[in-house]
Order: structure tokens, then C-alpha cells, then sequence
């Protein structure tokens, strides 16, 4: 195959790789508006650009042809099935899941004997440029919720249009790797098989934050149960429990439980509860009645020592 006939579908289209139908049937039409024979009358150069188009888009539109064009660049229209490849090899394209394999199992038959006769210099499996081994590994950036984080989860992947079950243990954390072996891209004609890479990306929670092995968050109290002291009902990711905030307590202390928290080496972390004053949004005309009360009776002045100590 002459690989001067190679066209690059996408640049003629004017599209990214990873564009998407919608966006390649927009960038046809605009084009062929622009190239068509009815708006370019007796320009061949138009002319051969229209039929670059459609050709281009005659690819770009059919998923399967659109595959194998990615896969195989100037060899996709001869993935089908056996073609007379390279200056008269045999070569079964359709057995191949990218370029990169098919070259690594042309290396095997040449060093098998068959010789490099015939073969074209710009395709020499001995090149610097496929000297490298093959990366068989598939890589996977895995999203997962707050709760699949800390819980454990089971996801199932399609790698190669197979089915791969993988199973996330509980008190993963934002960015672990996993790795399934075996379970990645296959070479043919030799067996050997890469592993899926997998990089977890835990969601952001409303409430709960993960500082190292300790989960954090925030616990809103009212004024009168920092002054007074009280029971009140908290959440951990085990459910609701019961705590004591100690009479005269200041927003911004902190209550720990221990054992509480995330899950680590076959145990949980703390649990960390910062108590943050809520002020309410309305109050009742007793409650404000109350309150004037409270400020005719109290006695201590709150910025006495910080006016004394503020001089300069």
C-alpha cells in the first residue's frame, strides 16, 4: 500500500480526535457549503477539496469505519480482513487492536527467519521508532462517590468490549492506583496480555472532609448549648450518636471519637468534630425578650481585656 495516499480525516474536517458525530456532520456541512461544485464553478481545486470531504466524512460518520481508522491510520480500509499489506506480506489486519500490535507481530516473523527483503525502509520493524516494547496496560481514571470511598464498592469495566469486575476496597482516598492484572489490551499472536491501571477519583462530600487518616467536619451548636452545656445528636458515618458539650464551651473547639473516623489498616481512623455557632435565622418575640434580659443582667464586659491590651 502506498502510504503517500494516507489522508489525515480529521484535519480535513477541521476537527479534534475526540470530536463527537454532532460535531463532525457540523464541520461537513460548513465545509462542503464552502467547496461545493454548485459555489466554485470550474474550480478543480474546490473541486478535489469537496470529494476530500465527503470522503473524510464517509469515515468519520460510520463508527465501525471510524475505529478501524483509528486503529490502523492508511491501513484501515484493509483491517477487514486479509489484504496483500506491505509489498506483498500477508497480513490479516482484522486480528490486530491497534498499529503498535501489528508491528510487534511483524518483529516475531521477521526474527523467525522470513528476512527483511521487500520490506519498505519507512516500515522497518527494526527503527528506532518501534524499537520499544509494546504497552499493553490499559489506563482508567475511575470516578467514585465520598460514600463508595469509604464503604468499598464493585464496578464493572468494559475493557475491549469485555466485562471486567474490580473490586474497591472501603477508606480508598483521592488518587489511589489499582491495578487488575492480566486484564488489559491482548497481543496477538503471542498471548501475553497487560494489566488495567486504574486512578481513583473520590467526589467532594457536603459535609465530611478526609484530612490524611482522620474525617473531619464541622458540628453546628447553638450559643445556649456552648454556654450551658448539653447532649446533642451528632452524625458519624456509622449513624447518629450521642455527645456532651461541656458547660462554657467556645465555637471552634474540637470533639474527637475515637475510632470513629476512616477506615485504615484494618481499623478506622478519628473522627473530628469542630462545633461552629450557629446563629439562628429568626428568633421568637420571647426569645428576644430573653436575650434584652440577658443584657440588662450580665455583668462581664467581653472586650475589657482586649481594649487594655490593644493600646499602644
Amino acid at each position: 500500500m502506498n502510504t503517500d495516499s494516507y489522508r489525515d480525516y480529521f484535519k480535513i474536517l477541521g476537527v479534534n480526535r475526540d470530536a463527537n458525530l454532532n460535531e463532525i456532520k457540523s464541520a461537513f456541512r460548513r465545509l462542503a457549503r464552502k467547496f461545493h461544485p454548485d459555489v466554485n464553478p470550474g474550480d478543480k481545486q474546490a473541486e478535489g477539496k469537496f470529494k476530500e470531504i465527503n470522503e473524510a466524512y464517509e469515515v468519520l460518520s460510520d463508527p465501525q469505519k471510524k475505529r478501524k481508522y483509528e486503529q490502523f491510520g492508511q491501513f484501515w480500509n484493509q483491517s477487514s480482513g486479509i489484504g496483500s499489506g506491505i509489498d506483498g506480506l500477508n497480513v490479516d489486519f482484522g486480528s490486530y487492536s491497534n498499529f503498535d500490535d501489528f508491528v510487534n507481530d511483524l518483529l516475531g516473523r521477521f526474527v523467525g527467519g522470513r528476512g527483511m527483503e521487500g520490506f519498505p525502509k519507512s516500515y522497518n520493524p527494526f527503527s528506532g521508532e518501534y524499537r520499544k516494547p509494546v504497552n499493553l496496560d490499559v489506563q482508567i481514571i475511575l470516578k467514585i462517590t465520598f460514600s463508595e470511598a469509604f464503604w468499598g464498592t464493585q464496578r464493572t469495566l468494559s475493557v475491549n468490549e469485555e466485562p471486567v469486575e474490580v473490586r474497591i476496597p472501603g477508606g480508598v482516598v483521592n488518587g489511589t492506583h489499582l491495578r487488575v492484572k492480566g486484564k488489559g489490551n491482548l497481543q496477538p499472536g503471542t498471548g501475553r496480555r497487560g494489566n488495567i491501571l486504574i486512578n481513583l477519583q473520590v467526589e467532594n462530600h457536603k459535609v465530611w472532609q478526609l484530612d490524611g487518616d482522620q474525617l473531619k467536619a464541622e458540628l453546628p451548636v447553638s450559643y445556649d448549648e456552648l454556654l450551658l452545656g448539653s447532649i446533642v445528636t451528632a452524625m458519624t458515618p456509622d449513624g447518629e450518636t450521642q455527645l456532651t458539650i461541656p458547660a462554657r464551651t467556645l465555637p471552634g473547639s474540637s470533639l474527637r471519637l475515637k475510632d470513629k473516623g476512616w477506615p485504615i489498616n484494618n481499623g478506622r481512623g478519628d473522627l473530628i468534630l469542630t462545633l461552629a455557632l450557629c446563629f439562628p435565622s429568626c428568633l421568637s418575640s420571647k426569645e428576644i425578650d430573653l436575650c434584652n434580659q440577658l443584657r440588662e443582667l450580665r455583668i462581664s464586659n467581653p472586650r475589657k481585656d482586649w481594649i487594655n491590651s490593644a493600646r499602644l
